[in-house]
């Protein structure tokens, strides 16, 4: 059993407060996993419900107090699996919040952004909410040693890190296990929630993009390449964002002439999906994108360990027009950092450009003898 960082996280916030746990993240990560395991020495009565049961459906969207606490009635925790499903959602968990105050309510959901919609604006104030990702090497260096995590590293580049695949050994079982997960699940939010009109264009969106990571995007390109408008083809990027399928990367810019912000570079929360969707499980040594795989690899990564930390930092890469770029940036507290990644162990000085504009900057190469480093920020998660 691989202990997620959030397990001691949520247990330590159910000790403060009543506050509604909030819990997002794609299918098959691990939410109802993880609450499960929560809740295993929970001393009282907990009520578990699945919202694809529609038995529940009307009263969890009902607005009425009076059902909603005969529902919960003699119950010490209410557990609320896939809340997206259940139409007014968060008013109706309002409304247990002020009316039941000793009651704990515990919700899923793996769309961020239908459940966001029902939920934000209701719960505010009145809710912790937590991200969660595939596992995140923050969390094996729990129980692996830097020589283990390096025995692996190459499978993580491949295969990705969704919770089910630590289980099998098999690299044909993996391969098919992360196809499984793009058929039946990947788009199913984001097809049926987001009102997609032209499902088949969405799919091809995303195969573009996974062959295009670590690559600037032309919005315009897409469009073109699709037969789409512009438009779609943005609101199809933000919609598969909001899934947690992909994260955005914009340069960064103190407004010099010389740099380019227009477009933005596209990268996958997990790389077995990313490989899944371009249908290419080889070795490293047989791939011609190893660099790009290993540069998407460290960025989430580190916003894993970030995130799991509640750290506020701002991402960006960097470029000019004369060619000079810095894979990686953050701003944070003031601090500017730069990256660049190698996955050999070669070293690189920073682009004098960039020294020449950003003195305060600081600069480093991630490579596969201080990757640990980078990823795991420096600290104990």
């Amino acid at each position: 059993m691989i202990r997620r960082h959030y397990e001691r996280l949520i247990f330590e916030q159910m000790q403060l407060d009543n506050r509604v746990i909030v819990l997002y993240g794609p299918r098959q990560v691990g939410k109802t996993t993880l609450v499960r395991l929560l809740l295993e020495n929970f001393p009282g009565k907990v009520l578990t419900i699945n919202a694809d049961d529609t038995d529940y459906e009307q009263v969890l969207s009902s607005r009425s107090m009076q059902q909603l606490g005969q529902l919960v009635s003699g119950y010490d925790l209410l557990f609320l699996d896939e809340a997206q499903r259940v139409p007014d959602i968060g008013i109706n968990l309002k409304l247990l919040y002020d009316h039941l105050p000793s009651l704990k309510i515990i919700a899923t959901g793996s769309s961020s952004f239908e459940l966001a919609n029902k939920i934000q604006e209701p719960l505010t104030g009145r809710a912790w909410t937590f991200q969660l990702m595939p596992i995140g090497l923050c969390e094996l260096a729990e129980t692996m040693n830097p020589f283990e995590m390096n025995l692996q590293l190459e499978d993580w580049l491949v295969f990705g890190a969704y919770p089910a695949l630590f289980a099998i050994e098999n690299r044909q079982l993996k391969a098919n296990y992360l196809q499984e997960i793009v058929r039946a699940y990947l788009f199913k939010d984001v097809l049926t929630i987001g009102n997609v009109k032209y499902p088949p264009k969405m799919r091809d969106l995303a195969r573009l993009l996974a062959f295009q990571i670590g690559s600037e995007v032309s919005v315009n390109e897409l469009a073109n390449r699709l037969q789409i408008s512009r438009e779609t083809v943005v609101s199809y990027i933000d919609l598969l964002e909001k899934a947690f399928i992909v994260f955005r990367l914009s340069g960064y810019s103190r407004n010099l002439r010389k740099e380019i912000v227009r477009h933005d570079k596209i990268y996958f929360y997990d790389l077995g999906i990313r490989n899944a969707m371009i249908e290419n499980f080889s070795i490293i040594a047989k791939r011609d994108d190893g660099g790009k795989l290993w540069e998407n690899f460290l960025i989430v990564e580190r916003i894993k360990t970030q995130t799991y930390r509640r750290e506020g930092v701002n991402r960006y890469f960097w470029r000019t027009y004369t060619g000079a770029e810095i894979d990686y940036v953050e701003e944070s507290g003031g601090q500017l950092q730069g990256f660049d990644f190698k996955f050999n162990l070669k070293t690189v000085r920073p682009p004098q450009s960039w020294t020449d504009n950003y003195p305060e900057a600081d600069f480093r190469t991630v490579n596969r003898d201080n990757y640990l480093d980078f990823v795991l920020a420096s600290g104990e998660i």
